[in-house]
């Protein structure tokens, strides 16, 4: 095994590369680490690097057919005042694919990125507001 990197990665595959390093860039606080867009391209947020791979990069073509399907599967980022960030992306005309849901743990929403990989928007219980 190599050294550990200074990053956990994951690897999105999507439509565009340029799409989704605007979406993670400008809407969820992601800068551009590398790109080798129209194929691939990186960005980081803290200690996670989002893998960005088109339909070009090796990343896309190394996955079999019947792994394409979506799943349940997604990033999970950590907010302050989830309703406030709700509001943010919708002033910004991003839709949701769920309605805010509350635990024990916090409360969640789901957002989709341009190619449909999920992004789970987190605001952990110890942050909520007391009226």
């Amino acid at each position: 095994m190599t050294a550990p990197e200074p990053y956990a990665s994951v690897r999105y595959l999507v439509d565009d590369v340029q799409t989704a390093v605007d979406f993670y860039t400008g809407h969820l606080g992601f800068t551009l680490h590398t790109s080798a867009a129209p194929a691939f391209a990186d960005v980081v947020r803290g200690p996670l690097r989002l893998l960005l791979s088109g339909p070009a990069s090796s990343g896309a073509r190394a996955t079999p057919e019947d792994a394409t399907a979506a799943g349940r599967n997604r990033i999970h980022l950590i907010v302050d005042d989830l309703d406030a960030e709700i509001d943010r992306l919708r002033r910004a005309g991003l839709s949701f694919r769920s309605t805010p849901v509350a635990g024990p743990g916090g409360r969640q929403i789901l957002l989709a990125d341009p190619a449909g990989n999920l992004v789970e928007l987190f605001q952990p219980a110890d942050r909520r507001a007391t009226a």
